[in-house]
């Protein structure tokens, strides 16, 4: 299948790698021309802007950081949506707000486009791999159609309803990640100041029902002092604000969420915003002047 395939960061490219990989034609464009020098070698064709990449192709996917970068892609300032073929398809793989995705569905149902919102959870080391998990909104004929491009990219890949519903349910699998991510690091630090090994606490309770992906993936960053971002604070941030959004929107209770938001606020105004967003333990060792590290 012929792809254009636009924003190559640090989720973007190894997806648009693992494109490559499964036999589909590239077309790609991302501003850091470096990451396109890869591409290129890798066999993908380099465009010169990112309404070059939609000539001729099957399928236009972005992953860009938020709503407004997508909409200028596809509507405003690069305007894909004048520039793709008329029966190709949107796939949105952006993690942005649910409202958003509906409107630019419907601005490009004026165009004859169908577009799939289809955002993904795993991080870096899953882009990598392919075997992210991908939440999909959209028409299910649609989904049907255009599934197997994501398992291209992906060990799961989930029809969750109409257009939006992949951006609600990945906004739902953000709060669970957050508020996981806050309770593995108070439960190390509540160790380490009793004085027992948040190494021992990890490799006991891992097994039980307190286990979980999050804390398999976290819980070692965490005592190792890895903040290094396989999905940095600042777009936690920003998927927590869409959260807010959407609560609001639909009046649902969301306290604990705000309250990991608030400490993540902290984080970025200490300077911390590109850290992995498991530096939410660097909250809890802030007010314990505590470090939580094995032994």
């Amino acid at each position: 299948m012929k792809i254009a395939f636009i924003g190559l960061g640090i989720m973007g490219k190894p997806m648009a790698m693992n494109l490559l990989k499964a036999g589909h034609a590239l077309r790609v464009f991302d501003r850091n021309t470096a990451v396109l020098e890869e591409m290129a070698a890798a066999g993908a064709t380099v465009c010169a802007s990112s309404a070059e990449t939609a000539e001729g192709v099957d399928v236009v996917m972005t992953m860009l950081p938020n709503s407004p970068h997508v909409k200028s892609v596809m509507l405003e300032n690069d305007k894909l949506a004048e520039k793709m073929p008329k029966d190709a398809v949107f796939i949105d793989c952006s993690s942005i707000n649910p409202d958003a995705s509906r409107e630019i569905a419907a601005k490009l149902a004026e165009y004859g486009i169908e577009m799939l919102d289809a955002p993904v959870s795993g991080g870096q080391p899953k882009a990598v791999d392919g075997t992210l998990a991908f939440m999909v909104g959209g028409k299910k004929e649609v989904f049907d159609k255009y599934a197997d491009v994501l398992k291209a990219m992906g060990s799961s890949v989930v029809y969750c309803g109409n257009i939006g519903a992949g951006n609600v349910t990945k906004l739902c699998n953000q709060i669970v990640v957050a508020v996981n991510i806050a309770a593995v690091s108070e439960a190390l630090m509540l160790g380490k100041k009793a004085g027992v090994d948040p190494e021992l606490i990890y490799q006991a309770i891992r097994g039980g029902l307190a286990g979980s992906t999050v804390m398999d993936a976290k819980a070692p960053m965490i005592m190792d002092r890895n903040f290094k971002p396989g999905f940095r604070i600042d777009l936690h941030i920003k998927d927590l604000n869409n959260v807010m959004d959407a609560a609001k929107t639909c009046d649902s209770p969301i306290p604990l969420t705000n309250q990991v938001f608030e400490m993540m606020k902290i984080l970025h105004a200490d300077g911390c915003g590109a850290d992995d967003h498991s530096a939410i333990a660097k909250v809890y060792e802030k007010m314990a002047n505590t470090e939580i590290t094995r032994g």
